[in-house]
């Protein structure tokens, strides 16, 4: 019994260090992209597009590749799924840090964004050996890894990216190598061979994964909520640069150190405060007040005028960061004990598609509401939008609180 304990307890820090490589490899590209995309392209304008691309299609493609990876692990087994995407992210970042032409970098920004996927499986393998007492807490403990790969990420963007940019990219290769030798040989399976499934070719359609749970209201509505919460969420990897930049003057160092603030006040709340937190005022109050919260963090965000703001907001808005893994164990209740690698890769969809919407959406607000030659001028605009999409989550919780508690 002692050795299947440590087994499992190496089993969940090595997919806390999958989950946090995953941020990682998505966080050192904020900070040094420009210097990146300029590597190819001098004018600005063409510059600026291709930056939208560039985070555009990562979204996309995981949007597209995270339901066939989760069915795949609940074929084949979480294990060798995640092992082999390891390997070929770290090869992967080798192939961006040293591209020779633009097509190439999106090449590998595409193979990237397949490997990066694998969250997918790592939340599949999280729900797999976690049970109703802990489940809240283990889903917390992996959003602060998350928060753990978003600091080390932008840090490692904007401080090794001096170094040239292709630094950045041989760093983060090889921590995926090294966790893929540590997964080799300490990570135990956590699906019975009994309990997996059979391909089927047509249920990796992410479209038609999303219309297999229609018919459960309450299901549906809490995924709804989530998509809101991520299509909110994903505002700060698509315009803190360019807002902080244009609004306070701020560099890549600057943009680097304070998302990792972000990052530091993530892992914290999630990884600590959740298991604190959740237990005494219970799953249902955390996501109503996590979304209430959201929505006025988000509108702070658009409305100030200081640097210095951001960084409070930060700290004030990150209490309210236990909404996620909560709504989470909601969600993965709701939805009972079967298809649990399914499941999480609809998650995982849903929150690429946000991120294939989002950059779309606040770049352009940003853009006409930025433009001297309109009549209005409001920086802040995909700052409103997001607090705009927290609070709509709020009423639609409010709405069916019957229907997702029954």
């Amino acid at each position: 019994m002692d050795s299947r304990k440590s087994a499992r307890k190496a089993g969940m820090v090595f997919i806390f260090i999958t989950l946090a490589l995953d941020m990682i490899s998505l966080g050192i590209v904020i900070p040094i992209l420009p210097d990146v995309i300029r590597r190819f392209i001098q004018d600005p304008n063409h510059a600026s597009r291709y930056f939208g691309y560039f985070i555009s299609i990562y979204a996309i493609m995981q949007f597209l590749a995270s339901p066939f990876l989760g069915m795949l692990s609940d074929v084949k087994g979480r294990r060798p799924v995640l092992l082999v995407s390891l390997f070929v992210a770290a090869i992967d970042h080798l192939i961006m840090g040293f591209a020779p032409t633009m097509t190439i970098l999106f090449v590998g920004r595409v193979i990237a964004s397949l490997t990066g996927a694998n969250a997918t499986v790592a939340m599949s393998y999280v729900a797999d050996v976690s049970t109703d007492k802990n489940r809240a807490q283990n889903f917390g403990t992996m959003g602060a890894a998350f928060g753990l790969g978003f600091i080390i990420g932008p840090v490692i963007g904007g401080f090794l990216g001096h170094l040239g940019p292709q630094v950045p990219f041989i760093a983060s290769a090889g921590l995926h190598f090294l966790n893929f030798l540590f997964g080799l040989f300490v990570l135990p399976e956590s699906l019975a061979p009994a309990d997996r499934s059979k391909m089927d070719w047509k249920e990796i359609n992410p479209f038609r994964s999303l219309l297999r749970i229609q018919g459960s209201a309450g299901l549906l509505a809490l995924l709804a909520v989530s998509f809101l919460f991520q299509l909110a969420g994903q505002t700060h990897p698509s315009i803190w640069a360019l807002y902080t930049g244009y609004r306070f003057s701020w560099g890549p160092k600057e943009v680097g150190l304070s998302l990792a603030v972000v990052g530091i006040c993530h892992a914290v709340v999630q990884g600590g405060l959740t298991r604190l937190i959740v237990p005494k005022i219970g799953e249902t109050t955390a996501v109503l007040l996590g979304a209430a919260g959201y929505g006025i963090s988000y509108f702070l965000y658009g409305a100030c005028s200081q640097g210095w703001m951001m960084i409070a907001i930060v700290v004030f808005g990150s209490a309210f960061y236990v909404a996620q893994p909560a709504l989470q164990s909601i969600i993965t209740r709701q939805a009972g004990g079967r298809g649990k690698g399914e499941l999480q890769g609809i998650l995982v969809s849903l929150q690429s598609l946000s991120a294939v919407l989002n950059p779309i959406i606040v770049t352009q607000l940003f853009s006409y509401f930025t433009d001297s030659s309109h009549a209005v001028t409001l920086p802040g605009a995909p700052y409103f939008f997001a607090s705009a999409m927290s609070f709509a989550g709020w009423v639609l919780l409010m709405m069916t609180r019957r229907k997702w508690q029954s």
